[in-house]
């Protein structure tokens, strides 16, 4: 991730990272490449009131109707709690001091970027720098590398290899020292995060006027996504011990993107931060308040339910994972610009341990139908070119361009390796 010189920290930029053959479902708002993906030590929350969406009657009566509606055909659906990712800044006093970058903004954008045409030998010509509206929140343009082709940017140039500005990053900033030294440097990554629910998100974000809520938010608040849910999800890139990564094919009955390859992932539940709650899930509306009191327990909550997303989907023990990698934030264009944190999750056990545990279905077995797994040499030359393209749901797809872009597995620690093996002899 690309940063500023002398500020600290950096906030979330406007513009989505300009990719390769840019798919208008799905783009990249951060990603971790400089730190080849982030532990939970790394990264920090910031809850607030001021972080919810904005609303007035109107809306409310908009989405109570939508609500209604739904509930009617579906009486079935949950209106739980979500966390509402409002906007991330980096601590660019923790960044290696070979990267250089940009001011940037505070708002999520909600509508896919443009498509940029990058020069391939440098220069200035046909290239199009990425703003925010002026006044309030105004930056310079982020220079970003993500294919190993050049962008002029107002602020500098990226001309460093294919994943993601790390040329003469130090060793010490790599996925293979996530011990002490990674963990006593402190938060990297600060979330701001408010509160919504599924409610607010079917009324907002995937409502026939999305579009328009973000139009109007742009108009009235400076901010396209004021207006909308934007609940934060997690997914998760869960890699077998002999390199497989594992998709799903969702069923025709879940609400969105049946049929199609997903990967494992959900939803952060704030009310499991509530001691009154027992089991995690509840319709009544929780307080920002008990958010606010435990700000490591709602990163804790973040990083460990994509694992229990893993557990229920593909059958997999908890026991067998390891400890989740922050790749980096997905917005899915499909349903208005939705957040997703995408991570990067090792496993003990072979492809062939992981398929014979799906077949014998998990909590939320009725959610897929069958399970299918590409080597991680297939993963990172998949692009809009290949045939499975077109069969990636938009959160899958999102998650594939991180995984290309952070690498997080391009080293591993030796103790690593055998922390996980030794889960997986214990098991046996």
């Amino acid at each position: 991730m690309s940063v500023g010189k002398g500020r600290d920290p950096v906030s979330a930029s406007c513009a989505p990272v300009p990719l390769q053959e840019m798919d208008p479902d799905v783009s990249v708002l951060l990603e971790c490449a400089v730190w080849r993906g982030l532990a939970e030590a790394e990264v920090q929350v910031e809850v607030s009131e001021s972080f919810n969406r904005q609303t007035d009657a109107a809306l409310e009566s908009h989405i109570e109707e939508v609500w209604a509606k739904r509930v009617t055909g579906e009486p079935w659906l949950f209106n739980g709690s979500k966390f509402r990712l409002h906007s991330f800044t980096f601590d660019s006093s923790k960044f290696p001091p070979s990267q250089t970058g940009c001011q940037s903004t505070k708002h999520l954008p909600c509508a896919p970027p443009k498509q940029r045409q990058p020069t391939t030998g440098g220069g200035d010509g046909g290239e199009e720098e990425r703003r925010c509206p002026e006044g309030e929140g105004a930056f310079n343009p982020t220079p970003q590398c993500t294919d190993g082709r050049r962008y002029q940017q107002g602020n500098g140039d990226c001309d460093h290899p294919a994943l993601g500005c790390l040329a003469g990053v130090d060793p010490g900033c790599g996925p293979g020292v996530r011990g002490s030294t990674r963990a006593e440097a402190g938060p990297r990554l600060t979330l701001r995060l408010g509160l919504t629910s599924y409610k607010d998100f079917l009324g907002t974000n995937w409502s026939e006027r999305a579009e328009a809520l973000r139009r109007r938010g742009e108009t009235e608040l400076n901010d396209p996504c004021g207006l909308l849910a934007q609940p934060l999800g997690v997914g998760g890139v869960l890699c077998t011990s002999d390199g497989k990564v594992v998709l799903i094919r969702r069923s025709q009955r879940v609400g969105e993107a049946g049929g199609l390859l997903d990967i494992p992932g959900g939803h952060p539940e704030p009310q499991a931060l509530c001691p009154c709650v027992s089991d995690g899930v509840s319709q009544d509306p929780i307080s920002i308040a008990v958010v606010q009191r435990s700000p490591k327990a709602v990163v804790s909550e973040i990083f460990s339910s994509v694992c229990a997303e893993i557990r229920d989907e593909v059958n997999v023990p908890l026991g067998s994972l390891g400890e989740p990698v922050l790749m980096g934030v997905a917005l899915n264009h499909t349903s208005a610009g939705r957040p997703s944190a995408e991570f990067y999750v090792s496993c003990s056990f072979t492809s062939e341990e992981v398929r014979e545990l799906y077949w014998r279905g998990g909590a939320e077995a009725n959610e897929s139908t069958d399970i299918v797994f590409l080597s991680t040499k297939e993963l990172l030359q998949l692009d809009s070119s290949r045939p499975l393209w077109s069969e990636l749901c938009p959160s899958a797809k999102g998650a594939v361009l991180l995984y290309q872009l952070v690498r997080p597995d391009a080293s591993i620690r030796p103790e690593q390796t055998s922390s996980d093996q030794q889960k997986h002899e214990e098991k046996e």
